[in-house]
């Protein structure tokens, strides 16, 4: 990790008071391609562990699991669209399980894809700048959608799905993970919790939805054989604790200020977790044939 903060850290705590159109691309902006608080090098996802997080040597191939387990669902030799591909390590993981006739790669925030431009090489994916709510692609374009960990940050889940359900083959299968709400927040411990997650990642509240409901958008799209499991003991939990034994065995003498805001945010985040706030998705749809 980064001995003190960045100019990327400055600006994204600048941008907390105001994010403009789009969010995420001003959140994802920010932080640059060297977040101090990512898992492993290149990787923005909170891993699929089979450990508590206690063990650090099982951060990178977490990452790399839960990707693996999410592109398990698509279909092998068909055209891939990964929509939200961060820093794009997950698309050579996606080649590599799907071996897909054609991948291309969305993303909002164009410092990723260019950050990630020799990963998306490796994956021979197609990198494309544009919005996961107006997919610039025909009808019928890919047999197999992804998106990893994103879906909170769209303007809409419910365009998202229309989309998604649009550019779909029939017969062609959405795989994702996301962040659902269990409940709303009760008391002000909470609440502040809440509105501190949501103003360091640019989500709007508006984003927050239940896994019925998530699953009910999905099925309003169109989408059929829907399946969705909760795992949130295998991804919040051990990423949560992973982080904070980083940030102790670091201790207080170098980087403080950003050490000081990092432990806060764990803070709002352990709340949320603990008292049953939010949990962690995995979903998979179909569009009927």
């Amino acid at each position: 990790m980064s001995g003190g903060p960045t100019r990327e850290n400055v600006r994204h705590a600048i941008a907390m008071l105001r994010y403009g159109a789009n969010p995420a691309a001003t959140v994802y902006d920010s932080i640059g391609p060297d977040f101090f608080l990512a898992l492993a090098p290149g990787w923005l996802n909170l891993g699929l562990w089979e450990g508590d997080g206690g063990e650090p040597d099982e951060a990178p191939v977490a990452v790399r699991r839960l990707v693996e387990r999410i592109a398990a669902e698509l279909p092998e030799g068909g055209d891939v669209l990964d929509v939200g591909n961060g820093l794009a390590a997950q698309d050579p993981v996606i080649a590599e399980v799907a071996q897909p006739r054609s991948l291309t790669a969305v993303n909002i925030t164009w410092s990723q894809l260019e950050a990630g431009r020799g990963r998306l090489r490796d994956a021979g994916a197609l990198a494309v700048c544009a919005d996961a709510v107006r997919l610039p692609f025909a009808d019928g374009s890919f047999d197999g959608v992804i998106s990893v960990e994103a879906a909170f940050h769209f303007s809409s889940r419910e365009r998202f799905f229309r989309e998604a359900f649009r550019v779909l083959r029939p017969g062609g299968v959405l795989t994702m993970s996301d962040v659902p709400t269990i409940r709303r927040p009760h008391g002000l411990r909470e609440a502040i919790a809440a509105v501190a997650m949501l103003r360091v990642w640019g989500i709007k509240s508006d984003a927050a939805a239940s896994p019925g409901e998530i699953v009910a958008t999905a099925a309003t799209a169109g989408f059929a054989d829907v399946e969705s499991e909760l795992v949130g003991a295998r991804v919040i939990a051990p990423a949560l604790r992973f982080v904070r034994d980083r940030l102790d065995a670091r201790g207080e003498g170098e980087g403080r200020s950003l050490a000081f805001a990092a432990r806060t945010m764990l803070d709002q985040a352990d709340v949320l977790w603990e008292r049953g706030l939010l949990d962690y998705l995995l979903f998979r749809a179909r569009k009927p044939t």
